[in-house]
């Protein structure tokens, strides 16, 4: 930590968490208990809450996320209350901590203490521009790459010192860390990976010979792989069939995934890197503006960001929250820029300033909308298993009552992107499910994706024949739509 003798947070990070605590809190206060704050944090709730009881990911409740994002999710559903407030009130700590540990990693680049505590409270902006205001996958993952991050920023340092014994004790908790991010999401592996070889490149810089180097670059890969070996080995306990389900769903269904038409891509390339580009010229900036003596610290936090890239990349669907993993390396590269120019400074606040006001008048606040529609669901539960064929998933969970499919993600069936990625054929499965007659049905009169249209061609005449539409309630642009049975409704 800097002890430059001044009290001022500014130029002690350490001091400065407490402030980003609370600026993490007034940021995201106005969503605190909104259960429909983002579609895939609701997924993620709705699992863990039901692991509780005994539901088994991949098997009960589909989706491709790795294991320990749901176990994450099901230990927070272990504190009070019904898991929204829980959930949102860890990610916003998450939030905050991540922030602390890019102003310490700025600070390694030869940042200023402006510039330091400028990238941190930006990391905590750009998180609600990017539709993390909840909490997404890497609002928890960051902290971890993060940490690794800042550790691996002290590679040339340990290397000239040929602190060979510090490097590989370092490595292992670079890797681990970056393991537990893989468990949270895949794609964090490119990240990992940098992080290893750049541990590796150290050692052998630092005097490593060969076994050494060797015998180092396999224990922390190994590392970096066991959380998900050890989730891969406890699903290969439960059988074969549980254990192909597992690893359909986790390594081969992405694959099968449609892509998005090139000009959805374009538009959400464009809005995102928009977004980004007050970092992005501030990173150039900063690249040019790098003092001589972090020159090397520059090129790893570089090599970090470029391996970031790549991972935002793998998938190819270029959703906004995609790019929240680019964050943590961009505000670091920046902030040297932050701190030197106060040009940058100002333009920086102005881009912050402006974004924040387009996405606050933007930003529907539908946790009214979806309660409504959880009470209509819970008044005719002792009826059966009501069926989100399109919406939100959390209404399983605000009304309490029992999920009839395995792919409960709306988008699953409902949307053409999946279609032929589930390994199973999704009309079929919506054929099964609406001929259990469920009490209610909701779905959207706008749908956020295309239709798979073969499974909307099973429910549309069904919800017209036997059907009674019973609530309209807004979401984001469109509606959602709730139909009671014809014999129940009121």
């Amino acid at each position: 930590m800097l002890t430059d003798g001044s009290g001022s947070p500014w130029r002690r990070p350490l001091l400065l968490l407490p402030l980003l605590v609370l600026l993490a809190v007034a940021l995201r206060a106005h969503d605190f208990g909104n259960p429909v704050i983002h579609v895939d944090e609701q997924y993620y709730l709705l699992v863990g809450d039901r692991m509780l009881g005994g539901a088994l990911p991949y098997v009960d409740f589909w989706d491709r996320k790795p294991l320990g994002l749901f176990l994450l999710f099901e230990g927070m559903r272990l504190l009070p209350g019904d898991g929204i407030l829980a959930y949102q009130w860890i990610a916003t700590l998450f939030a905050a901590a991540t922030a602390g540990l890019i102003a310490l990693a700025a600070r390694r680049l030869g940042a200023r203490p402006i510039g330091a505590g400028a990238a941190a409270i930006a990391y905590l902006l750009w998180l609600g521009f990017l539709s993390g205001r909840g909490g997404q996958s890497p609002v928890f993952y960051n902290l971890f790459m993060a940490a690794a991050g800042w550790a691996t920023l002290r590679l040339p340092m340990l290397a000239e010192r040929r602190d060979r014994r510090a490097i590989l004790a370092q490595g292992a908790a670079v890797c681990l860390l970056a393991g537990l991010a893989i468990q949270t999401k895949y794609t964090p592996v490119v990240e990992g990976a940098f992080f290893g070889l750049a541990h590796c490149w150290y050692l052998h810089r630092a005097g490593a010979r060969l076994p050494l180097l060797a015998g180092a670059a396999l224990a922390w890969a190994l590392l970096g792989l066991a959380p998900t070996l050890a989730a891969i080995a406890w699903y290969h306990a439960l059988g074969p069939e549980v254990f192909a389900r597992f690893w359909f769903s986790n390594f081969a269904s992405v694959t099968l995934r449609r892509g998005y038409p090139a000009a959805k891509i374009v538009a959400r390339l464009a809005g995102t890197g928009a977004q980004l580009s007050p970092f992005l010229v501030c990173a150039v900036l900063g690249w040019r503006w790098r003092p001589d003596e972090r020159r090397s610290e520059a090129a790893v936090a570089f090599g970090w960001l470029a391996a970031a890239i790549v991972g935002y990349a793998m998938i190819g669907a270029f959703f906004d929250h995609y790019a929240l993993p680019l964050l943590v390396p961009l505000a670091i590269v920046a902030a040297p820029a932050l701190g030197r120019s106060p040009a940058a400074l100002l333009g920086g606040a102005l881009a912050a300033a402006a974004l924040f006001a387009f996405h606050w008048s933007g930003e529907p606040d539908d946790r009214v909308s979806a309660r409504a529609a959880a009470d209509v669901m819970a008044a005719h539960a002792r009826q059966g298993c009501p069926y989100v064929f399109a919406g939100d998933s959390i209404l399983y969970h605000l009304s309490g009552t029992c999920v009839p499919t395995a792919y409960a993600f709306p988008s699953t069936l409902a949307y053409e992107a999946e279609q032929g990625a589930t390994g199973i054929d999704e009309a079929k499965e919506v054929r099964r499910i609406m001929g259990t007659r469920p009490p209610v049905v909701v779905t959207m009169d706008q749908p956020l994706a295309p239709w798979n249209r073969q499974s909307l061609a099973v429910v549309a005449p069904l919800l017209a024949r036997d059907y009674r539409l019973e609530l309209i309630e807004p979401r984001e642009e469109a509606h959602e739509l709730v139909y009671v049975r014809r014999d129940l409704a009121r």
